[in-house]
């Protein structure tokens, strides 16, 4: 007790007052210009101590310091930047920040840069990997002891100690995920700095016992932003809310929104440092902004958990959480929330931070305030009562981005001290994980969720009382059911989860689709095996070249989670009241999402495997047959869009068909593709059939048939001034399959004449304007900026879709000929348009249509099961039943001039997530296909191109882009 009050508690206080006083965060060293920084740095070293002496940990080994010669050779920022990256009104981009990274990597033994991709723009991804010397000339060393202990597998307790005992932690630090989040790539670089020049004991030890990888996650929107922001010359009037684009080529935010899919470039990069070379067991994403009133939201998070993943992992976070809130609060830096401040839960796999718990890694999200423009910090009553979740509120006042960076500072310092003085511990962690999934999938386990439960009450109500109990009456639990309950309903044989999932290529309705959904799992490192031979399993048999993914792996969770549904608990504000809305989506499977087929096999089973030893490619396609009056191809692959599009480019005549045809031994369905015989069709099909992994059956006789001829199309996909996320989703869809489009904005759709540009519009969910009232849930849209304010070349992007103006001209295109495709919340357009069809989901308030109260009908983002009627045309391709995926979307009833394509059957179409009166449901339409005038208006309540996931249903949307220009001109 006096040591604490003689040494630790002054120390903490020094720390209060010295947080309070303005420094240069960008120099450490006693060489800064005239700062406390010395102070500050001895003030922070003590605060170190007290959380050693706190944690009862040793400091480990030290790296060795620098000399004062090797120090002074380090660059500091504010010698190599224009401005001193923290200061008011700069940001320094990524051309900079890639300079300065070249610069330190010459001139430090403490850092080695290397590449870990290119952005979808071309920009290289850059990583410095920090550490000691000794440990970065051993990095194959260390990187290896980090996958076998992250694998798991072939290791006993005992070499998996002694990995632990020689391996050091490996922490990924992110920065500029969400480009406007200006303060995570301006704090980095402070913070490479000063891990480069420092010599304090912390500093030296860290080194040794850490390897930090910082990654820069969004170069393209780095500079994007940077320069948008610093082309004014005015420092006061700089801003930039209104970047004329997203600050990823294609998704913008949505880039965190993409890790167990992997669709765009750098994700894929970050997931492979991740999950398949480094194997880091903390992964620290940083964001902003923080919750009002307050500094930073740093975890724990919100219930829900998600029931897949190991609770370690969970626990793990949260204890880090936990340290990095103490040393903000050691070091007097209040504002800090956890848990109820924000809405961040631990439920979807999805994100930079939370695919990580799926993968046994410790995932840390911050949301910080702050950058390069000063702003204030609000005054809230409510944060001003310090509790569990905001433990010391922070006084209103003015905040600038050094204020930001120093926080950044301590957070990223709490992070990487947490790695030191728990070295073994985390290494052991994530082996004890990894085993724990290899032991779980190679027995028989379960996994017990909502439902189960539920089923569990249920049995319980039904069931005798419980007899023979020793607890008396008064001290009994509410709800206490017999535990033998227990057996027979949470380990019930038939729920038993499944020790892997066989995948037979024959029975896949789009066999490339599947391979694209195996290669999104390798790029999250799972294990994917292939048979060499025929194979029987559960008395089925299985061909050569079947897809086996077994659950006794490392990364089981994130498996288990990819096959099956989510069910997502039942979240209520309070006992009867309202849903709470998750963060992000409810439901997501993959499999489901993307058509796949697969059995699940409950008992341990093996074959004659291999494993993958990379991506994998389609089987490839032929051309079977000789004969020579063209070509039969099927419609069920999304990839036979990219040869009709090949086709259509070269002028060769393409049909569908509109019935089914035999040709040989071969059925083809209604909507088969039909190409007559011409040299151009010959070198086309020839050149990519194999790649595409689709046949083409040659035959000797055109078929008797009806068909459709189908035209080249001139599509407009509707966007909007700052980009819309659902637009930039279609914009790469439509790059992918070879679509051919021209990205329109609203001043052009109000300018009319569209039939002599178009064929085809395409709004997406965002891009119409919004009803007012009406059964339709609010858009989300920022405001736009003044001409005058922004260059001209982007002044033609500005202006809203309005009621007045555009839909008449919209009205005119469709009427005229033309084919309008509504998605999600553009759907009002159909309202706008006079269409046949009436909403089916809204509750009428003093005579008119509004929406439905969540507490009545809540889907929020989650796959549901529809029937399909495939004879139509914009369905050609599909299964009569599909998964497609539904966010608290409109249904429809339909009236004369429209068909139903897509449809719910059934009181209960959920198969993942969560459907709160989805019996609502019921008989209503999902899909339309509506006659207006002499066009085509297809209505999609379904999210069918949903983050460019749900494979399964981009035949609903790529049809109706060729369907619509066709018909109208049989018509």
């Amino acid at each position: 007790m006096e040591y604490w009050r003689t040494i630790v508690a002054p120390r903490c206080a020094a720390a209060f007052v010295i947080a309070d006083k303005s420094c240069d965060f960008s120099d450490p060293l006693p060489r800064a210009r005239g700062c406390q920084s010395m102070h500050i740095r001895s003030a922070l070293t003590g605060v170190a101590m007290t959380l050693a002496l706190l944690s009862g940990l040793p400091a480990q080994a030290q790296a060795p310091a620098l000399t004062p010669a090797e120090a002074a050779a380090i660059t500091a920022p504010v010698q190599f930047f224009p401005q001193d990256p923290g200061a008011d009104y700069f940001l320094a981009d990524y051309k900079q920040y890639e300079a300065y990274l070249k610069i330190l990597a010459g001139q430090s033994s403490r850092m080695k840069l290397e590449s870990f991709g290119t952005t979808a723009e071309g920009r290289t991804q850059w990583m410095a990997i920090v550490s000691s010397p000794d440990n970065l000339a051993h990095l194959d060393r260390y990187k290896e002891i980090s996958r076998k202990l992250a694998k798991a597998e072939g290791l006993s307790e005992a070499e998996a100690a002694q990995l632990a005992a020689e391996g050091k932690s490996v922490v990924w630090i992110d920065a500029g995920l969400h480009a406007t989040e200006t303060v995570t790539t301006q704090s980095q670089i402070q913070i490479l700095y000063r891990l480069l020049s420092m010599n304090d004991p912390e500093t030296l030890r860290t080194l040794d016992d850490v390897i930090v990888l910082f990654g820069h996650v969004n170069p393209d929107g780095l500079d994007l932003v940077a320069d948008w922001y610093m082309r004014n010359p005015v420092p006061e009037e700089r801003e930039f809310r209104s970047i004329p684009t997203l600050y990823q080529k294609y998704v913008g935010h949505d880039n965190n929104r993409d890790s167990y899919i992997s669709n765009m470039p750098e994700t894929e990069n970050v997931n492979r440092v991740q999950f398949r070379e480094w194997y880091p067991q903390i992964i620290f994403n940083q964001h902003q902004t923080g919750p009002r009133g307050m500094v930073v939201f740093v975890p724990p998070f919100r219930d829900p958990f998600n029931y897949n993943y190991d609770p370690l992992v969970m626990t793990s976070t949260s204890e880090v959480g936990m340290i990095m809130h103490s040393r903000l609060i050691a070091e007097g830096k209040g504002g800090s929330g956890m848990n109820s401040v924000a809405p961040y839960s631990t439920w979807h796999n999805g994100m930079y931070r939370s695919t990580p718990y799926f993968h046994n890694s410790i995932g840390i999200l911050t949301e910080i305030i702050g950058g390069p423009t000063p702003e204030q910090i609000p005054l809230l009553p409510n944060t001003q009562i310090a509790r569990n979740d905001e433990p010391l509120p922070i006084s209103p006042r003015t905040w600038h981005l050094k204020d930001s960076l120093e926080y950044q500072w301590t957070m990223n310092r709490a992070v990487i001290d947490y790695a030191s003085r728990n070295r073994e511990r985390l290494l052991a962690g994530v082996y004890r994980m990894g085993a724990n999934s290899i032991q779980r999938g190679s027995q028989d386990s379960w996994t017990t969720t909502p439902q189960d439960v539920d089923a569990l009450k249920e049995a319980g109500a039904n069931s005798a009382p419980v007899e023979g109990t020793d607890t008396p009456e008064w001290a009994r639990s509410t709800g206490q059911v017999d535990p033998a309950l227990y057996d027979a309903v949470l380990r019930d044989p038939a729920k038993r989860d499944a020790r892997g999932y066989i995948l037979n290529p024959a029975e896949q309705h789009d066999l490339p689709a599947t391979v694209a959904f195996l290669n999104a799992l390798i790029k999250s490192g799972v294990d994917v095996e292939q048979s060499t031979a025929a194979f029987t399993v559960a008395g089925k048999r299985y061909p050569a070249g079947s897809y086996v993914v077994k659950t006794a792996q490392a990364y089981r969770p994130h498996v288990i989670d990819m096959f099956e549904p989510q069910d997502h608990p039942h979240d209520l504000a309070y006992p009867g009241g309202p849903p709470k809305l998750p963060y992000d989506v409810a439901g997501y499977t993959l499999a489901y999402q993307m058509g796949v087929s697969f059995d699940r096999v409950l008992d341990g089973f093996d074959g004659p495997f291999q494993d993958v030893p990379g991506l994998l490619k389609a089987p490839a396609g032929s051309v079977v047959g000789s004969g020579r009056a063209g070509w039969l191809i099927g419609h069920e692959s999304n990839s036979s869009f990219i040869l009709t599009n090949r086709l259509l480019k070269a002028g060769a005549p393409v049909f569908w068909l509109k019935d089914r045809a035999r040709a040989g031994r071969t059925t083809y369905a209604a909507g088969s593709i039909w190409v007559p015989a011409s040299p151009q069709a010959a070198a086309i099909i020839q050149s990519s059939v194999g790649e595409l992994g689709i046949d083409a059956q040659a035959v000797s006789a055109a078929p008797t048939v009806e068909s459709l001829a189908l035209k080249p199309v001139r599509i407009g996909l509707v966007d909007r001034y700052g980009g819309v996320m659902s637009s930039g989703w279609t914009r790469w869809m439509l790059e992918q399959y070879e679509f051919p489009f021209e990205v329109v904005y609203p001043q052009r759709l109000d300018g009319g004449d569209l039939n002599s540009a178009f064929d085809v519009l395409v709004f997406t969910d965002g891009t119409t304007p919004q009803l007012r009232g009406g059964p339709f849930r609010p858009a989300r849209s920022g405001g736009l900026p003044a001409p005058e304010t922004i260059p001209e070349q982007y002044r033609t992007w500005l202006g809203e879709v309005t009621e007045g103006v555009t839909v008449p001209q919209i009205d005119a295109f469709v009427r005229g000929g033309g084919t309008v495709l509504t998605i999600g919340g553009a759907n009002r357009l159909a309202t706008l348009l006079k269409a046949p069809v009436e909403p089916a989901l809204f509750r009428e308030v003093d005579g008119a249509q509004t929406t439905l109260r969540n507490e009545d009908f809540f889907i929020p983002g989650s796959v549901l099961r529809a029937r399909i009627d495939n004879t139509q045309p914009l369905a050609y391709g599909m299964p009569n039943e599909a998964d497609i995926f539904f966010s608290n979307g409109q249904t429809y009833h339909l009236a004369s001039g429209a068909k139903s394509v897509a449809w719910f059957d059934t009181a209960e179409p959920l198969r993942s997530g969560w459907g709160h009166g989805q019996e609502r449901l019921k008989d209503t339409v999902a899909v339309a296909d509506v006659d207006l005038g002499e066009g085509k208006l297809f209505v999609y309540g379904a999210e069918v191109i949903q983050r460019a996931q749900p494979h399964g249903a981009f035949k609903l949307f790529f049809n109706g882009l060729l369907y619509g220009p066709a018909v109208s001109a049989e018509e």
